[in-house]
């Protein structure tokens, strides 16, 4: 068995990371007595729900079928559970039950991510601003649509407070959801139990609910195709979707940021513990209690990962951007969420530090990087975005290019 070194700074990202946890955490605790700014209450104009009434339970053992998973996403925000048979991939425990559910009101625009997190718990299910205009109509210049996926333990808001009204600004009718929804008796982890917490059940699951997410856009829209972006889990989820619930034809772009397309080691620890699992111990079942069925999902070696890059990387007729850093703590190797391109496919692999040495984003804080949203602009509109931003943008703590 090969452990992978990562000397100092990996161990002091490792180190770092558990204590961004940790304040999580404690932030969840106290989400109570922080003073967030105040919500934009007024609702979304919302497309109209496909079912009325909540889907009749299923017998045990049941497969959903496509209306079932409709149905759990409704014009009034409020989530339904969906239950699914089946375990998680990957692990030895846990179902697949997770639900969907529309964003309700919308939160401020963000420029770092800690402070767009510490809002999103006492605002869990807001969304960013400029996102789900359901009048929005695609022009000529920009006839697709843009889906925004969000990651794992995270939600549309905290991960798109700083790039949903640019993107919107610039042209694009976008829109979002929360998906994955998994309490922790449905295998999601201890951190589903933080409001606004998302992205912690079965990632096939998640990837049907984005399935009619995207179809409720095309119909509001009257757009034949989607551009999608996806954050960690959500480009992984993304293209799961495209290879295995018939996405490929109602989509264009696929641009991910740190993407975890062929799972994570978690700087070793994720490896180590599948090699434990593979000779009969079951760490990745108690491991699954922190870290939720999706969180299993991605780990290197995973029957998720297995299938979803059984048949390559790409999908024939999508371009794809992906995004990654070298201070990413949690997709790891960083620079194995970079794609082959496939027949019929094209790539853009991109270092977010190349040309700009001065972005420190991680994992979390490249969603707030003026260089990372000039690229995702970029590979949505190159004749009107040429340029790429270099700004500093500090790790964990900054965003917007500055602390």
């Amino acid at each position: 068995m090969k452990i992978r070194a990562t000397g100092r700074s990996g161990l002091r990202r490792s180190r770092l990371a558990a204590v961004v946890g940790a304040v999580a955490l404690v932030s969840g605790v106290v989400a109570g007595t922080v003073q967030a700014a105040p919500v934009t209450t007024t609702p979304s104009t919302t497309a109209p729900s496909t079912s009325a009434a909540p889907p009749a339970a299923k017998p045990a053992g049941q497969a959903l079928t496509e209306q079932d998973l409709v149905d759990t996403i409704n014009a009034d925000g409020k989530a339904k559970a969906v239950a699914e048979s089946g375990s998680a991939s990957g692990s030895s425990s846990g179902s697949a039950s997770s639900s969907a559910s529309d964003t309700v009101g919308y939160g401020p625009e963000m420029t770092a991510w800690t402070a767009a997190y510490v809002h999103g718990l006492s605002n869990p299910n807001v969304a960013p601003p400029g996102t789900n205009d359901w009048k929005c109509k695609p022009t000529a210049a920009h006839p697709r649509p843009v889906i925004a996926v969000h990651g794992t333990f995270l939600s549309a808001y905290n991960t798109y407070a700083y790039m949903s009204k640019p993107i919107k600004d610039a042209g694009f009718c976008v829109f979002t959801f929360n998906y994955g929804k998994s309490d922790l008796l449905q295998g999601g982890g201890i951190g589903a139990l933080l409001p606004g917490t998302y992205g912690t059940g079965d990632i096939p699951t998640s990837a049907k609910q984005l399935g009619i997410f995207v179809d409720r856009v095309l119909a509001a829209t009257g757009a034949s195709k989607v551009d999608l972006i996806g954050h960690s889990q959500g480009g992984s989820m993304s293209s799961y979707y495209t290879k295995y619930e018939n996405g490929a034809s109602k989509v264009q772009n696929l641009i991910a940021l740190g993407a975890t397309f062929h799972g994570t080691d978690l700087d070793g620890i994720a490896g180590l513990g599948r090699a434990i699992n593979n000779i009969g111990i079951d760490v990745l079942g108690i491991a699954q209690l922190l870290v939720g069925q999706s969180g299993i999902q991605q780990t290197i070696g995973s029957d998720f990962i297995k299938k979803l890059n059984a048949n390559g990387d790409t999908v024939s007729g999508i371009e794809y951007t992906v995004i990654g850093t070298r201070n990413d703590e949690i997709t790891t190797p960083w620079d194995s969420t970079f794609l082959k391109a496939g027949p019929g496919a094209t790539v853009h692999n991109i270092t977010l530090q190349d040309g700009c040495g001065d972005d420190g984003s991680d994992h979390l804080t490249m969603m707030y990087s003026p260089r990372a949203l000039s690229i995702v602009l970029r590979a949505l509109d190159p004749a009107a975005n040429p340029n790429l931003k270099c700004t500093f943008n500090p790790w964990l703590i900054g965003g917007g290019g500055r602390l």
